[in-house]
């Protein structure tokens, strides 16, 4: 995989010619930034990519703090390490935005990955479906990760309501305790499908469990054509994806402004 290719087509169909990622989202074009406005109630909204320079960025800035604002609205500034100008990161911190960990941006080649599942003896694998299926993926969520789900369960039901074929889920069973969950995204109009909420309660890491699921979505996004997989890896993720072939291409760091 040509990384600094891959790179550039992610940063144009990812980021510059985005689409909204859900049922009642926009994305708008403005000043130099992509930005894209949720849905009322749930949706994310954030700064997706931006083309500024050292005399341009402080401005845009404070037009996209006070656009949110007028809105009443949280936002996330994307930023990723290659991004441009250098210091952009202090920038959005000096405007009042606060940096959350950042995590590593990997992509894999999805032709590359194994897709063979294989899980401890009484594991299972369940879709996502309905209610009751987001019910156990949000529960699996909230105890790995200790973050609300309120905005995650939202909108994964709507996605599940009104575009089905954007999203799968899945739980791993161990009888009827949920154990791991996961999610892929379906980008339509780009190569790329996206893997999130990755995550296994603590008694049941090292089992394989984790890489199971990252097979069973590489299969799902093969099936439906899909060049590569990318995700926003936590320092405890990225040695595995490593290990199975993901690259890391950038550090993404989330700025976030509440009004």
């Amino acid at each position: 995989m040509d990384e600094k290719t891959v790179l550039v087509t992610f940063d144009r169909e990812m980021r510059r010619d985005a689409r909204p990622d859900g049922p009642g989202a926009r994305v708008e074009r403005t000043g130099g930034v992509v930005r894209q406005v949720g849905a009322d109630g749930h949706g994310w909204s954030a700064v997706l990519w931006s083309d500024l320079t050292e005399d341009t960025a402080d401005r845009a800035i404070a037009e996209q703090v006070e656009y949110f604002a007028s809105l009443k609205r949280e936002f996330e500034w994307k930023h990723y390490a290659h991004d441009r100008p250098g210091d952009l990161g202090e920038r959005l911190a000096a405007a009042g935005l606060v940096a959350e960990p950042p995590e590593s941006l990997m992509v894999a080649d999805a032709r590359d990955l194994p897709t063979d599942v294989v899980l401890p003896d009484g594991v299972e694998l369940r879709a996502v479906t309905d209610e009751a299926g987001v019910d156990l993926m949000a529960d699996v969520h909230e105890r790995v990760f200790g973050t609300d789900v309120t905005r995650l369960r939202n909108a994964v039901l709507t996605r599940l309501a009104e575009d089905p074929d954007s999203i799968a889920a899945v739980v791993a069973m161990d009888g009827d305790e949920p154990v791991c969950s996961a999610r892929i995204e379906f980008n339509q109009g780009t190569r790329f499908a996206g893997l999130w909420g990755g995550g296994t309660l603590p008694r049941w890491r090292g089992r394989g469990i984790y890489r199971a699921l990252i097979a069973h979505r590489a299969r799902l996004a093969a099936e439906r054509g899909y060049r590569y997989l990318q995700v926003d890896a936590s320092d405890e993720s990225a040695p595995i994806l490593h290990r199975l072939g993901f690259a890391r291409l950038s550090v993404t760091t989330p700025y976030v402004y509440q009004p």
